[in-house]
């Protein structure tokens, strides 16, 4: 695998001069065998990360439809204990949700310390598929915002300074937080979206909307280069992951978790206190006396 740190996003970018195309030569088989080590080394990080109960993780996933968000979820975290890992899909608001403010059923779903938590779609979406769709905004009935010709700059702006307010506050307060962008070609959604058609067992993953929203594919690719190059700082970085190739992105994103997590030197299992440590040959006595 080549070095982690070229997907981190450390100054401003363009999505167009970064391929989606295949990320390693090998062939998926092998890609395969390298992800089931790095997960399994993966789910005992998790196991000691509980243990040590002071930090949290967040993962956040974002990708045009297709990009492969579910599959990595379910691939990459497959060595988990269950209770170690909590995964919130957000889809379109409910009513409820749009009772309060738009960060509110994103802090609802935050990991508590010591698990892991994956956002597929995140809080981003409020400043994505809302940018590209400004008529969404009008459903959260905001003060001042009465109409389409309200959202103007200066509310994208503010909006963009609560994000990185909220991100800051979950950092400072124990949550490690990765952001992962699945970058996939507009010439492989397309291939995928016709393997939906193609195969029975896939077509209920087809919905016309997403034929819809593929022609406003540019637009979506501004925003989201917008988005990752406003919201990339060192407490919660983005990665921009080609994902053309799924075994390859799968395998990068378990890499990087595992890298840098590892790199926390604190992050261990607690050891017993004296007491329990000095009495240790008493209790396997009483257990073997039983």
């Amino acid at each position: 695998m080549e070095k982690l740190d070229q997907y981190k996003v450390i100054e401003n970018i363009r999505l167009k001069d970064i391929e989606g195309a295949k990320i390693s030569e090998l062939p998926d088989e092998e890609l395969e065998k390298k992800l089931r080590k790095v997960r399994k080394k993966l789910g005992k990080l998790q196991d000691t990360l509980y243990a040590h109960d002071t930090y949290s993780v967040l993962v956040c996933l974002q990708g045009m439809d297709t990009s492969g968000k579910d599959s990595l979820i379910r691939e990459v975290f497959k060595d988990f204990n269950v209770r170690g890992v909590q995964v919130h899909s957000f889809k379109v608001p409910t009513d409820l949700e749009l009772g309060h403010d738009y960060l509110w059923r994103h802090y609802i779903a935050l990991p508590p310390r010591g698990k892991f938590g994956v956002f597929n779609r995140t809080h981003y979406e409020n400043v994505l598929v809302t940018r590209v769709h400004p008529e969404y905004i009008l459903g959260e009935n905001l003060p001042n915002i009465h109409s389409v010709d309200d959202i103007d700059d200066a509310f994208w702006d503010k909006r963009f300074e609560q994000i990185k307010s909220f991100e800051k506050h979950l950092s400072e307060n124990g949550t490690l937080i990765y952001k992962f962008f699945l970058h996939l070609s507009k010439e492989e959604q397309k291939n995928r979206l016709l393997r939906r058609l193609n195969k029975k067992e896939k077509n209920w993953k087809f919905s016309a909307g997403d034929l819809k929203e593929r022609k406003l594919w540019d637009d979506y690719q501004r925003y989201y280069e917008d988005a990752i190059n406003r919201t990339s700082k060192p407490h919660a970085p983005w990665y921009v992951i080609p994902a053309d190739n799924k075994p390859a992105a799968r395998l990068a994103v378990a890499s990087i978790l595992l890298e840098s997590l590892s790199a926390y030197e604190d992050i261990k299992e607690p050891e017993l206190d004296d007491k329990t440590k000095a009495n240790i040959d008493l209790y396997k006595a009483q257990l073997h006396k039983e």
